[in-house]
């Protein structure tokens, strides 16, 4: 799929329970780190407490302004929007968290 750089860059993310479950929308300059510490609970919250852990969504950003703008346009998006968004790119819904580590 798409390869995380190096270079300081920004992400924004979905996160799922399962398939068409929970949903969660986060921003980042550090996904992998990121991600890791949702699916090990160490992120208090929502994530923790609905068991939010597959990384099923993400995109690039350069900078720090982009990327926050469209983490709150997606969170403000109706649910089938980002349903939508997800299976456009990952029709199954597979953790992409292994593809980012590699």
């Amino acid at each position: 799929m798409r390869a995380v750089s190096t270079e300081k860059e920004f992400y924004v993310y979905i996160l799922a329970s399962a398939r068409n479950g929970t949903l969660y929308v986060g921003v980042t300059s550090a996904l992998i780190q990121r991600v890791w510490q949702h699916k090990n609970d160490l992120a208090d919250g929502f994530t923790k407490k609905y068991q939010v852990h597959s990384l099923v969504w993400f995109e690039q950003h350069q900078n720090a302004e982009s990327a926050i703008t469209r983490e709150k346009q997606v969170k403000e998006w109706k649910r089938k929007w980002k349903l939508e968004l997800i299976e456009k790119d990952n029709p199954t819904w597979r953790d992409l968290y292994g593809e980012i580590t590699q």
